[in-house]
Order: C-alpha cells, then structure tokens, then sequence
C-alpha cells in the first residue's frame, strides 16, 4: 500500500508541478522565452514534445487501462498519468472555446468595411478635371500639389481637419497648409518624375506601378486596367484593400507634364525639354489624386510633442497600418516619418496614414522574400532605416531576403521620434542597423509607460525571429491600453476571463459604431481594427510577451541605470 501511495504521489507531483501549472504557462513561455516568436501553433501545442504521446482522453485511457495487464503498481501509476491527462484535457477544451469565441468576434467585425475619406465621384481621370493649388510637398521622386475636382460632391466642413500651430518660419513653407486651404483643395496631386520610363502610357504604368498597390478598384480607367503591368517585382499592381491607416489613392492617369507653380525653381532638372531646354524629362508622366492631409508626422512633431497615451495611439497606428500591408503580401520598404501622412480627428488625436508606396514590395507569391542574387537588387528606400537582416544581407545564388518583419522594425525606429527624442539611427553619430547592439539603444522619456517601451525594444531586436509580428505587437498594446482589468488576472494558463473581456469589449465597440460621431474617431477605429483581426494564437503570444517581458526590461532597464 505505502508503494501504491507513493506512486500515485508521484505521478499527481509530477503533472502538478511539470504540467497542469504551466499547463497553458508553457507554451506562452516557450513562444516568449528570450522574446522568440516563431510560427503559429495550434492550442494542443501547450505539451512540451516529451508529453505529446500521452495526449488521450480520459475516456479512452480508461478504457486501456481496464484490460492493461500488469501489477496494481503500474496501474496506480498509469492511473495517475491518466487523471494528470484529463485535466490538461479540460485546459484543451478550454482554448478551443477561446479560439472558436475570437474567430466569431473577428468574423462580426471583419464584415464591417473600411469606407473611403474621399467621397466617390465619377470622372477625374484626366488632368484638366482638376484645379490645380500650391505645392504642399517635393521629395526625390514626385512632387505634391493640392488641388481640387469641380466635378466632385463638396466636401463637408468637418471637424477631423484641424489647424496645427506652427512657428512663423514654417508658415511661410509651402507644405503648411490651413483649415481654409483644407476646404478650396481638399485633394493632394502627385506628379511623379519620368526620366526613363518613356511618354506611352504602358511603359510609364509598367516602370512605376507600385505607386498603384494602395490604389481603390475605380482608380484607373477600365481600359487601362486591360494593360498587363510588370514592375519590376512581377506582376502588379496587386490592390489593397481599404485601411484607415494606409493611403487611399482614388484616380491614376497619366498626362502631360504641365508647368506647375514653382517647377522652373523647384525641380527644372525633371521636366522636359519644352519645358525647360536642360532638362532631362519625359513628355508625359502618371499622376495620383488622394485625399489632402495637414502634414507629415515629421512636420507635426516638430511642433508638438505628444502625450504617453495620445503616442502609445500613434505607435499603434502604425503597426495596424504594416500589420494591413503584410496580411495582404506587401512591404512598404521605404517607412518614415516623411512618408507618414497626419490630420486630427474630432477628439484632436493624431490620425497616421502611410503614403508613397514607390519602393514597395508587393510579389505574386506574397511572400515577402526577395530573392537576392546580385548587388543589382533594389533593397528598398531609406538605408538609415532598413532591418538589420535587410542591411547585412549578401548577394549569392539562393539568398533571399525576408521582409516579414521588417518595417516593423521601422517602426520601433520612428516610436524614439513620436516621444519626442532623435531616432537613434539618423546622422552621422547614429546607430547603424548592420552592427548596433540592442544594449547601445537610448533610453526613451521615464514618462513612457513600460508595456509601450517593452513593445519598442520587443521591435528592433536584431534577430527577427526573436521580434515579434506587427500583428503581435500591436495586439500588446491594445492589451495594454484597454485590457488592463484583465491583464490584472490573467495568467497564460487559460484566456477564459480575457475572453470575457473581450466580449464586453466587442459590445461596447459595437454601440459606439451606431453612435455617430464617437464611432469614428482613431480610438474607436483602432478598436474595431483589433477585433476584425482578432486570432487565438496572436493573442496568447501578445499576453506571453507582456506577462514575461515586463520583468526582462526592468531588467534592462536598471542595468542602463547602472
């Protein structure tokens, strides 16, 4: 009987203490340990590979047992395994109740569509539908008036465009633009520079048509959608779906290039020859109509300098924008904050919008792997802010390089800016992505709550595979902004009470949608962009990073202090 006892102490030991506390525990630790993520797993991936060949029912071991030959000793034993199993069992069925609640949530939510900031209209697809303002924006390969189409419903006065202070110096820029400009060009055109591409309208659409992936389905005229446009990347463009967080181009046409306000002293270089006899252009170029934005988010935050929670928003923002992108195949490879467009919503929160996609990689296979067989391959845009396993990859037969993760990176870059300290990798006495250590990294403002500064250093640690998603990432933060209450409780053993949660969270997201204006601001557009791509497996490993990461940056943190 004292064998019998032992035994059956043993083994209740054994699953207390090696499963049914870190029964759920373990695998939110074995995708957060170190700050790994790795590919996503389904929920009966909890058991260490050692337990996985006892993964039976209670029923079914039962049933074994009943005619198991052997000593009462190895039954006892066996028995003892067979109850440990039963209650990871319940741990099982419990996650896939989760996961079945978070897949009824995301398809509640996924049916709600994202509606254009630009009112439709039914013409626009040739230059002289336009009347055509100052120039508000110039950068290496475009430059960007505002404008506006006589033929299109006027604009409402609305209270998400609101006039951002700026000092005397910037007001005399042509890129500051007021509430009164806003309402007379409530459009942005982009006149994209031609240099080699040609003056047909094939070759130009082929040379530049990754400026057409965040392009609406009426944006080019149906016969010109017949054209096959290869870039240089495949077959493109491939369209993106509506996002609050990505531009929306709503016309592309090419015309010939007029002589804009400020072209003969701005850019006489681009134009062509009857414009200007030095200069080295093409007789006619494509253009983009989209929406007109106040300012980039450079410009706003050279003037302003947001709050912890109003800059935790912004970050998110941007990682649901790169999370958009990567969902559908996309890279933006050029990401900054130049190329981050800005207006305020009702509530004066900054609403980001990811512009100028001329660098994108958008391949048929959605990969997201570039194959790199020579030094001829384009990384992408900014060198400053490329992932380090963009920067520090050779050329050779076979090497790809993986984009997945790299403009999140990017973002975390950008985060230093939105709380108001320089991005660590710009100049001359910056980091450089191919060799910076993460121990090298500034600290960010004490201010800066710990859950959004574990978030930033989660993003640009140098290996990616130790990074998390853009999707991951951004779920952390919206865990941390509004499911604290549950965070409070929770442990990663189960997601019953975050589960919970979410379902008032679902409610109540839901009644601001049917309450007007409350149901478009960014708070509650980030909200509804959580839960329309809500995922079991995300959401545990969003909850593993913040459980277990909390006592790893403070950590780092005081060893910074020290």
């Amino acid at each position: 009987m004292s064998v019998k006892r032992f035994l059956l102490g043993l083994g209740r030991s054994l699953f207390q203490l090696g499963l049914l506390k870190p029964g759920g525990r373990v695998a939110a630790k074995l995708r957060a340990d170190r700050f790994r993520v790795g590919p996503s797993v389904g929920p009966r991936a909890f058991l260490p590979p050692r337990y996985r060949c006892y993964r039976t029912s209670l029923r079914g071991l039962a049933a074994q047992l009943q005619f198991a030959g052997g000593s009462r000793r190895s039954r006892a034993a066996f028995l003892s395994f067979g109850l440990g199993v039963g209650l990871i069992e319940q741990q099982l069925e419990a996650d896939r109740e989760a996961a079945a609640a978070c897949q009824e949530i995301q398809a509640v939510f996924s049916k709600k569509r994202f509606q254009s900031p630009v009112k439709p209209f039914n013409s626009g697809y040739k230059l002289e539908d336009y009347v055509i303002g100052k120039q508000i924006g110039k950068g290496s390969d475009a430059a960007v008036y505002e404008a506006a189409a006589p033929c299109a419903p006027p604009e409402e006065t609305r209270s998400s465009v609101v006039q951002i202070k700026l000092t005397e110096e910037e007001l005399e820029t042509p890129r500051s633009l007021t509430c009164r400009s806003l309402r007379s060009f409530p459009l942005a055109l982009k006149m994209m520079w031609n240099f080699g591409a040609g003056s047909s309208s094939e070759a130009i659409l082929k040379s530049m048509s990754q400026e057409l992936v965040p392009a609406s389905r009426l944006a080019v005229k149906p016969e010109m959608e017949q054209i096959t446009l290869d870039g240089q990347f495949g077959v493109l463009p491939r369209r993106l779906s509506a996002h609050p967080n990505v531009i929306r181009v709503c016309r592309a046409f090419t015309a010939d290039v007029p002589l804009l306000p400020g072209a003969q002293h701005e850019y006489p270089d681009v134009l062509p020859a009857r414009l200007h006899p030095a200069g080295l252009g093409n007789n006619r170029t494509l253009f983009l109509v989209m929406k007109n934005y106040p300012c980039t988010l450079r410009q706003y935050l050279e003037v302003s300098t947001p709050g912890c929670r109003r800059g935790a928003l912004m970050v998110l923002q941007l990682l649901e924008g790169v999370d958009h992108l990567c969902r559908q195949g996309v890279s933006h490879r050029d990401l900054k904050s130049d190329n981050v467009l800005l207006e305020l919503d009702s509530d004066g929160c900054p609403r980001l919008v990811i512009s100028d996609f001329g660098c994108c990689l958008a391949q048929r296979d959605w990969s997201l792997q570039l194959p790199f067989s020579s030094m001829w391959v384009s990384r992408g845009g900014n060198a400053s802010l490329m992932a380090p396993e963009v920067t520090t990859a050779v050329p050779g037969r076979g090497v790809v390089i993986d984009y997945r993760k790299a403009d999140a990176w990017a973002v975390g870059t950008i985060s230093y800016e939105i709380f108001g300290r320089w991005n660590p990798f710009y100049g001359a006495a910056g980091l450089e992505s191919r060799s910076y250590s993460e121990k090298q990294l500034p600290a960010l403002p004490p201010s800066v709550p710990t859950d959004v500064q574990l978030v930033i250093r989660l993003l640009l640690r140098r290996n990616p595979s130790e990074r998390p998603s853009s999707r991951v990432a951004a779920n952390m933060l919206h865990l941390s902004l509004w499911g604290q209450k549950a965070l409070a409780h929770q442990n990663s053993t189960g997601m019953r009470k975050l589960v919970d949660w979410l379902l008032c969270q679902s409610a109540v997201v839901l009644l601001k949608g049917c309450s007007g204006a409350s149901g478009k601001t960014v708070e509650a557009e980030l909200q509804r962009s959580f839960l329309s791509n809500l995922d079991h497996e995300d959401l545990r490993s969003a909850v593993g990073f913040l459980l277990y990461g909390r006592h790893h940056l403070r950590s780092i943190l005081s060893d910074s202090h020290a």
